[in-house]
This record gives C-alpha cells, sequence and structure tokens, in this order.
C-alpha cells in the first residue's frame, strides 16, 4: 500500500518538496507496489469512491493528487464526465499518467497539470465533484488544502477523499499494524529505489486524523453533508463531503 508522505501532517516547512521528490523516485514501479502491496485491493477502493458520485454524473471533475491517474481514468470511464482534471505536484508521476492516459485513448478528456493543492490554478466553482485518492495525508497544510478544493467547487459540489486509516478493531488492528511495521517496508525496498517511503507509512497513517476527527477537519474548511465509511476492516475510509 504506497502512497507515502514525509514529516507527519503540521510539521516541517517544505513537505511539499519532500513528498515531490519522493513520489518521482518511486514514480516508476508505483503501479506495480500498489497492486502487491495492496493484494490488488487498492482498484476496488478507487471502484467504491469513484461510485459514490454515480447517480450525479458531473460533468466536471478534479482529481487532487492524482498521482500516475489511476482514479482519473476511473472517474473518466465510470462517470463520463465531459472533463476530468489531474493535479499533482510530482511531474514524474504526471509523466506515467500521461502514458496511461495516452494508452487508454482519453487525452481528449483527461488533462494532467503540477499543482499544490493549497494553490490550485482554477476558478472559484469551476467543478462539479473533487476527488483525493491517497494523497490528503501528504498536503503540506492540511485546512489550506482542503479550503482551495472547496473554493474550486460549485454551491452543491461534492468532494469524496479516500485514504488510509488505522483499525480499530482486535485483531485486525495488531495485524494491520505487524504488516505494516515489518512486511510492507521490506517488500517496497525490494521493488522501490527508495525504501524510506515505505517504512514512512505506518508513521504517516497514525498522523494523520482520521475517522471524526478528519470530518471536523472538513466541517472547519466549510464543507457540509459528512460522512465517513471504512473500508475493508477500517484500512481505509471513504470520506465526503459538499459546498453549501
Amino acid at each position: 500500500m504506497p502512497d507515502p508522505s514525509h514529516p507527519p501532517i503540521g510539521e516541517a516547512d517544505g513537505k511539499a518538496e519532500a513528498v515531490e521528490s519522493m513520489f518521482d523516485a518511486v514514480a516508476p514501479r508505483y503501479d506495480l507496489l500498489n497492486r502487491v502491496l495492496s493484494a490488488g485491493i487498492d482498484r476496488y477502493w478507487r471502484s467504491r469512491a469513484v461510485r459514490t458520485l454515480w447517480a450525479e454524473q458531473p460533468r466536471r471533475v478534479l482529481d487532487v493528487a492524482t498521482g500516475t491517474a489511476d482514479l482519473a481514468l476511473k472517474a473518466q470511464r465510470t462517470l463520463h464526465p465531459r472533463e476530468t482534471i489531474g493535479i499533482d505536484l510530482s511531474a514524474k508521476m504526471l509523466d506515467r499518467g500521461r502514458e496511461k492516459i495516452e494508452q487508454a485513448g482519453l487525452a481528449a478528456r483527461i488533462a494532467l497539470q503540477r499543482a499544490d493543492a493549497a494553490d490550485l490554478p482554477f476558478d472559484d466553482g469551476a467543478f462539479d465533484a473533487a476527488f483525493v485518492a491517497f494523497g490528503v495525508r501528504n498536503f503540506e497544510d492540511l485546512d489550506a488544502g482542503l479550503g482551495d478544493i472547496r473554493r474550486v467547487l460549485r454551491p452543491g459540489g461534492a468532494l469524496v477523499v479516500l485514504e488510509f486509516s488505522t483499525p480499530r478493531t482486535t485483531p485486525i488492528k495488531q495485524l494491520y499494524a505487524w504488516y505494516s511495521r515489518h512486511v510492507l517496508p521490506r517488500i517496497g525496498g525490494l521493488l522501490s529505489p527508495d525504501q524510506g517511503a515505505y517504512e514512512y507509512l505506518p508513521s504517516s497513517v497514525a498522523a494523520f486524523p482520521d475517522g471524526v476527527d478528519f470530518l471536523r477537519r472538513m466541517e472547519g474548511t466549510g464543507f457540509v453533508d459528512l460522512t465517513w465509511t471504512p473500508l475493508t476492516f477500517g484500512i481505509a475510509s471513504l470520506y465526503t463531503g459538499r459546498v453549501r
């Protein structure tokens, strides 16, 4: 389960640069690592996130922290919006995403560009819906990132966030902790040039304000109609909110 972050939320300045460098390093094998480390469950999680907005059929979609564009591709194929735009800090991840988009024949519908979640280069109310899949932990300023996503959503627009969380039930909590600390870093080290990224993942998940705490952060940045749905025994969580 990749999608690592560097310092925990709210820590040292320069987190954005550290995250960019880390993702640039893992970009060549990022998709393989996702499939191996999650046993393919990450595909199901992304599908659940996208299907959340099936009934709404948004016409213009933003995918924040798009990485190699897995969720952007899934959203385009499932929801068929007029346009999907993905943004990310890592140029190498975006390059890999563009290759996948070209291979899928969707270059006319999906555009990728380098941008920061806290300083989105879009007009107010420009999008009907926004997604963040396994990227919100990497925001240098969580509240600023959520706030700018809210700004670019139209009134009534939806935000869907998919993120790792800490399981709360026994024995899943203990098994997940063991896997994260001992198995994940070893596999990540074998398949990736940046073993430190996968050693840091458990700490970044533990530092993230998941569950009710994350809903409070969404509420504090202006989102309403909030929901939280744990997935796969709480290993991941799906959050939704709307712009008033």
